[in-house]
């Protein structure tokens, strides 16, 4: 881990929960601490990364993502596009406020507002990795498949009801609409062909409200966790899609196909949907590679996902 002088913070904050009064009371705690934080609320797609991208060139330290897992992709995806040296970047700090908080979940990051945002203000900077995708950022789980369908399937009113579970309940009504895809897997030492129900491309380990889909990636390996269900018999399917979203790739280890590379590249008979940390994107062919050290992150100590 690094450590780096405080300057001075900017807070990406969804514009959905800027008017949460936890989160408004956190602020002003770390305020009267003496830490000044720059408080920037979005209103449409694509101003946090704007605003990401703007307090790099403001000299900012420290950028914190307000929201859930799709706001810290648009901040990574503002604080990675860059132009500057990586090493004057700033730090990505998470504020956990969406339904799953997946990657803040798998980090042991605090849900507490105040608790995050001290986290964020003295919490000392590890050098992580990031995800590509046909050029496009991701920090935690590239998803495809079943996975896919299940986080653009469910509802946002019954995310805001039910929380992750959620993504459960949907994926649990879905099997009968299930489609494999069919397509050609290859990178360092690994070649698959087939078709397929669940593909996980993992920089971080959890995705979907809670899914443990790579449960050993690092954040700081240089290297991305795949794991592929093959297509199963139809009277299987049920029982282990049930299993795989309760208990996660573990719960179906002997079925599921693995590998840990740097790179992969999928050639798709017909167009696939990937999420990039919830965040929808279609091809046929598609090249993920793990960039090493891309940029630091305010972890706690301990955090499970560094090596």
């Amino acid at each position: 881990m690094i450590t780096e002088p405080l300057q001075s913070v900017c807070l990406v904050l969804h514009g959905k929960v800027a008017g949460r009064d936890d989160v408004r009371a956190a602020v002003r705690a770390i305020r009267d601490e003496g830490f000044p934080i720059e408080v920037r609320v979005t209103w449409e797609t694509g101003d946090a990364t704007r605003f990401a991208r703007e307090a790099v060139e403001a000299g900012r330290t420290v950028v914190i993502a307000g929201g859930g897992d799709g706001t810290v992709n648009e901040v990574v995806v503002g604080l990675a596009d860059t132009a500057q040296a990586e090493n004057s970047l700033p730090s990505l700090a998470i504020l956990p406020l969406g339904t799953a908080n997946d990657l803040a979940r798998a980090c042991k990051i605090p849900l507490d507002p105040l608790a995050a945002l001290h986290l964020a203000v003295t919490g000392r900077t590890a050098e992580v990795d990031l995800g590509q995708a046909n050029q496009r950022w991701f920090v935690n789980v590239a998803t495809g498949g079943f996975g896919a369908q299940v986080t653009v399937a469910t509802p946002n009113a019954l995310k805001k009801i039910l929380g992750a579970a959620a993504y459960l309940v949907t994926g649990l009504t879905h099997f009968t609409s299930i489609r494999p895809a069919q397509a050609r897997f290859c990178g360092p030492g690994f070649k698959w062909e087939g078709a397929f129900l669940v593909l996980a491309v993992g920089n971080g380990r959890q995705a979907g409200g809670g899914h443990q889909l790579c449960p050993e990636a690092l954040l700081n390996d240089g290297q991305l966790d795949l794991h592929l269900l093959p297509q199963l018999p139809n009277d299987e399917i049920s029982e282990v899609l049930s299993a795989l979203l309760r208990e996660g790739t573990d719960a179906v280890r002997h079925q599921v196909v693995s590998a840990r590379i740097p790179w992969l590249e999928i050639d798709a008979d017909e167009p696939l949907q990937i999420n990039l940390d919830g965040e929808p994107i279609a091809d046929t062919r598609f090249r993920f590679e793990a960039v090493p050290r891309r940029l630091g992150m305010k972890l706690p100590p301990g955090c499970p996902l560094l090596g």
